[in-house]
């Protein structure tokens, strides 16, 4: 009798013990999955922003006739300068379908920056085309980064 209740209470422990043991194991893996997807949100709202930032600088000075040519390039390269790190972290961070709508949308984006700052007139053919490209790029990574927080149930 008295080895009855020594197993029961053993087995009981070791009950306990490997459920303990499972259920930390589940919350420590949750907790790293919702880290590492609060931080892909901050690195993709990072770098919408500054792409944003960068396409409404080149607005700006598309519509800035009066400046010389340096000015204007310069104003529209110091914009997109902050891009270029944020997509190098796209790129090692991200799945390949957003690491890849990122750098296209980054290439529109120089694109459209370089017609600015060499001239190319706000009612261009050609600006309108850029406008575009980008513009459809630009969704095509939002879409991705959307996708990829949301895959998981978040």
């Amino acid at each position: 009798m008295q080895w009855t209740a020594l197993i029961s209470t053993v087995v009981g422990g070791g009950i306990a013990t490997l459920s303990a043991v499972v259920l930390e194991y589940w919350r420590w893996k949750r907790q790293r999955v919702d880290h590492r997807m609060e931080a892909k949100r901050v690195l993709y709202g990072a770098f919408l922003a500054a792409v944003a930032n960068a396409r409404h600088e080149c607005g700006a000075q598309v519509r800035e006739t009066d400046l010389p040519a340096v000015q204007r390039s310069r104003a529209v390269w110091d914009a997109i300068e902050p891009c270029i790190s944020l997509r190098f972290e796209i790129g090692i961070t991200a799945p390949s379908r957003v690491a890849a709508a990122a750098d296209s949308t980054f290439r529109r984006l120089c694109e459209l920056g370089e017609a600015v700052g060499s001239g190319t007139p706000s009612e261009s053919d050609e600006y309108g085309r850029l406008r575009r490209n980008y513009k459809q790029a630009h969704q095509s990574l939002r879409d991705a980064m959307k996708e990829d927080l949301t895959k998981d149930g978040l």
